[in-house]
């Protein structure tokens, strides 16, 4: 397997209070690789980390090394704004622009200087489908995204992360808000997309973890209890804290 992310000895503190505590992890590229524990355990902070929304955080300090490709990607020098096309992000709260569907995925091309009405169109029924939701929508694109469904909405926004083609994909708790069959095909999705992305999928939900991830890390405090297939994770933990946690006995 490739590796895709890597932190080393990473660690992180707001002003005097450590977040991340020497977490040495390793993500592959094309698959999916979840992070769980109780909030507060770092998992959030970790995703910020990799796409520098870090950045917008006062008093932060950071010690150890985080890499993409074999890339630092904490530096000084970096370029955040070409990481960020790097790495999408999916938020727990779906934010849709006030526009139409149909917009709400062009919107980011357009930007890159994508203008070709047959070119956007393209693209927008091409992520579409990636986020499972071309079939409900391809005859009403000019409706407001925001009289979708939260189930909708949500795969709209995995859309329109998609449409700028990053390498990696961050989800952080995607389906907290959403019911079982709309939280089904955010899965689906991405078990497909996993073919052409790195997927991070941060969740509370064991039981999320166990269906639609690769590979799991169980944080707790900032530390990085366990890390390996999820498979094992879940049938044969190392670590008795890992196991009390997926049996629900803390959390």
């Amino acid at each position: 397997m490739e590796s895709k992310i890597r932190a080393e000895n990473l660690s992180l503190w707001f002003g005097d209070a450590p977040v991340l505590k020497g977490i040495d992890l390793e993500i592959y590229k094309n698959m999916i690789t979840g992070l769980m524990g109780p909030a507060g355990s770092g998992k959030s902070t970790l995703i910020s980390l990799i796409n520098r929304m870090i950045d917008f955080e006062d008093k932060v300090k950071i010690q150890g090394s985080l890499s993409i490709d074999g890339e630092d990607i904490l530096g000084k020098s970096v370029d955040v704004v070409g990481l960020r096309r790097r790495v999408g992000t999916v938020f727990a709260v779906p934010l849709p622009l006030p526009r139409s569907i149909f917009e709400n995925i062009a919107y980011g091309p357009r930007l890159k200087g994508i203008t070709k009405k047959t070119d956007l169109q393209d693209i927008v029924e091409a992520s579409l489908k990636k986020a499972v939701l071309w079939e409900e929508v391809y005859d009403r694109q000019q409706t407001s995204a925001l009289k979708l469904s939260g189930g909708q909405q949500q795969r709209l926004c995995l859309a329109r992360t998609l449409a700028l083609q990053p390498e990696i994909i961050l989800l952080d708790e995607p389906c907290s808000g959403l019911d079982p069959i709309s939280t089904a095909k955010i899965e689906e999705a991405l078990n497909e997309l996993k073919k052409d992305f790195t997927i991070i999928l941060v969740s509370n939900n064991t039981k999320q973890i166990a269906r639609a991830t690769d590979f799991s890390a169980f944080f707790y405090m900032g530390e990085l209890v366990e890390f390996g297939a999820t498979d094992k994770i879940f049938t044969n933990p190392s670590i008795k804290r890992t196991e009390d946690y997926i049996q629900g006995k803390f959390g």
